[in-house]
């Protein structure tokens, strides 16, 4: 899941100085010379040269500060770092050594562009005159052509990426569900998304209220010692107010999406989750005749933000996860209520570090969600808990869910829905396979992190659904978009 760890070596150190400078109040008069600091040379590190290696860097603080790496900006949080891109083959399709160099030359007649020639070992490929076609590949007897499909491409379920005349990777902002899976793709780290680190650092500096809201997926991405406790108190020494789980918003979200599944299988309709952001975009960029299925309730990061803020207006609410589609969701969504920013793993850790403060292990005695509410990380965790609360509130019904785990499964099952043709009454939708905790943004290996995370659950207090839900009034706030 995760790139080389050369890559992550220095979009780390680009976060930590651009957090730094920014505790500091110097950013504005040392962004400039950053780039010269981290790259000194005269040797260069991890490119052609110095030069280059700088200008990637002055892009990638441009996306630590939320802005666009180049002069244009399409509204999408995930850009391209075009001089980093630059390094990858321009060549889709290329001949390899299995060419015979054969005399029918099936591949020279198939391309209606003049760009195969005879080699003097074997076929060549003019990269400035194939238009990636495929014919060529398709006619060789050999299977000699071989398509080198680039990562970030490869890695895209809607296909938002193609490449301009220079070879550059060009996203499709229209098409584009936010997912961030190319980011953790690509070899050269030429994809990234923009932050929120200056918003939450000024937030801190002005002295506002700020809350940690932390996704269901955290627990187990550190190991089984350091639980949701770890954060609550790592968070207060950065400067947070306080911090709160947000699988108690999944309790929450869980007990109004029983409401409308209940309603929709009276009335013979068919709904899909609201949850996952990219799930979302899916259906209404690429499938929206079917939006009008989408759950109206909000998503459990809404609802925490929405029950701070009816407390305290003006608070500033910051969720933090391994989701990328999270930025998404706030900036493109736009649904009152919803958290102020969002900081992955990496993002947060690099306050952390600005502000040397270490994530500590703790007794996991922090707990304010049901076992259920945590499990909202987990593919089917959605699905599982509305059942459960259906059960608890003597409600229960013989719904069929489809429980969508993944990008491929979600097409397929929206695609069924678009035909009239789905057996099952509703759709629990999962972008990244496993749920949240494969989430793109996350820090450890995915079986591994749900191992732990199971670990700590089951070690937690066992409240229901409904008995946790006790100690909150949630009628005080909407839960609904």
């Amino acid at each position: 899941m995760f790139a080389d760890e050369n890559v992550i070596r220095i979009k780390h150190d680009v976060l930590y100085e651009v957090a730094k400078l920014a505790f500091e109040g110097t950013l504005e008069e040392e962004r400039d010379h950053l780039p010269r600091k981290m790259i000194p040379g005269p040797t260069p590190q991890f490119r052609c040269c110095i030069y280059k290696e700088r200008e990637i860097i002055r892009q990638r603080i441009r996306l630590a500060e939320g802005k666009a790496p180049g002069p244009e900006d399409d509204g999408n949080i995930i850009q391209v770092i075009s001089s980093a891109c630059e390094d990858c083959p321009i060549s889709s399709y290329t001949v390899t050594d299995n060419c015979q160099n054969c005399i029918g030359k099936a591949c020279i007649n198939a391309c209606k562009f003049d760009a195969i020639s005879i080699g003097e070992k074997r076929s060549r490929i003019d990269p400035n005159k194939c238009k990636e076609c495929g014919m060529c590949a398709k006619a060789c007897p050999y299977n000699a052509i071989a398509h080198l499909k680039r990562p970030c491409k490869f890695s895209c379920p809607v296909d938002a990426i193609h490449y301009n005349d220079l070879g550059i990777s060009v996203i499709d902002e229209k098409k584009c569900i936010r997912c961030g899976h190319c980011i953790h793709k690509c070899p050269f780290g030429a994809i990234g998304s923009k932050t929120y680190i200056l918003d939450v650092i000024k937030a801190l500096k002005t002295g506002k209220k700020v809350y940690g809201l932390m996704a269901p997926a955290t627990e187990g991405q550190f190991g089984t010692h350091r639980p949701m406790a770890s954060w609550k108190v790592a968070l207060k020494k950065v400067g947070f107010a306080d911090m709160i789980e947000v699988g108690l918003g999944g309790d929450m979200t869980t007990q109004s999406e029983a409401e409308e599944w209940l309603e929709a299988y009276k009335n013979g309709e068919k709904k899909t989750t609201s949850c996952c952001p990219a799930f979302v975009n899916m259906i209404r960029k690429h499938y929206p005749e079917l939006s009008d299925n989408i759950s109206t309730t909000v998503s459990p990061m809404c609802m925490i933000s929405r029950m701070l803020k009816v407390k305290e207006p003006d608070c500033f609410t910051v969720f933090i996860g391994p989701c990328i589609a999270k930025k998404s969701e706030i900036q493109d969504q736009k649904i009152d209520g919803n958290a102020d920013a969002v900081l992955t793993y990496s993002e947060l850790r690099a306050i952390f570090r600005a502000k040397n403060v270490t994530l500590d292990a703790a007794e996991n005695d922090y707990q304010e969600s049901s076992s259920y509410g945590k499990r909202y990380g987990n593919a089917g965790g959605v699905t599982n808990a509305v059942l459960q609360y259906m059960k608890e509130t003597d409600q229960e019904a013989d719904v069929k869910v489809c429980k969508a785990n993944g990008s491929a499964e979600c097409k397929k099952a929206l695609l069924l829905m678009k035909a009239g043709r789905l057996p099952e009454d509703f759709i629990e939708g999962m972008i990244c396979e496993g749920g949240c905790v494969g989430g793109p943004s996350g820090f450890e290996d995915k079986m591994k992190a749900k191992k732990d995370r199971d670990a700590l659950i089951d070690a937690a207090d066992a409240r229901t659904i409904t008995e946790n839900l006790k100690n909150y009034d949630i009628s005080s706030f909407k839960k609904h978009r």
